[in-house]
């Protein structure tokens, strides 16, 4: 038995002809203001509760020295998630920025200056931007220990789009001031 399309149902996609593919993403999140693992643990939940986006992973979380970043900013957790979305880029940059504020982000106009929250889109599927609003891949990624470990520990075979396996960039790097935290499990459903 063939079923018929329920013609009371509007698939928006069916209206504008829209084919929206599912892109594998990476997404870095850091913290070194507050209550860091719960930060870092509520942005999860928001990402995992976000339409349209399937977490598949998170890596364990690390605690690292601050890098760049003022003399008396403290040290960060950090962790990535690999997820799977239909969102565009654009879209999904927006939802890192709303998730960002929900921590309360407080944005100034010193170079990394210590934060609650930073949701950084690492790479979005093989989307290239390099526009003011949104850098793609993350144009300092494959510089940042705190990025290129926790992504290793999901995805040994990882490959950093326009730069190369994630373990030979890792293997270039200084990657000492990473500590493992055991003791912090980021959980998502």
């Amino acid at each position: 038995m063939t079923e018929t399309p329920n013609p009371n149902i509007v698939d928006a996609d069916t209206l504008t002809g829209e084919m929206r593919p599912i892109r594998r993403v990476v997404i870095a999140l850091g913290s070194n203001v507050g209550e860091r693992f719960a930060a870092l643990q509520g942005a999860l939940g928001v990402l995992a509760d976000t339409p349209e986006v399937w977490v598949t992973g998170v890596s364990p979380v690390y605690e690292t020295a601050p890098v760049d970043c003022p003399p008396e900013a403290q040290d960060y957790l950090n962790a990535v998630v690999l997820a799977d979305t239909t969102l565009s880029a654009h879209r999904l940059l927006d939802r890192a920025l709303a998730i960002e504020d929900a921590f309360d982000r407080e944005r100034s106009d010193v170079k990394n200056a210590p934060r609650t929250l930073d949701v950084d889109l690492i790479v979005v599927g093989d989307r290239r931007s390099d526009t003011d609003a949104l850098r793609l891949p993350h144009p300092r990624a494959h510089e940042r220990a705190f990025v290129l470990k926790p992504w290793l520990d999901l995805e040994p075979d990882a490959q950093l789009l326009d730069h190369g396996p994630v373990a030979e960039l890792l293997e270039k790097i200084d990657s000492d001031g990473l500590k493992l935290r055991d003791d912090l499990v980021l959980e998502f459903e």
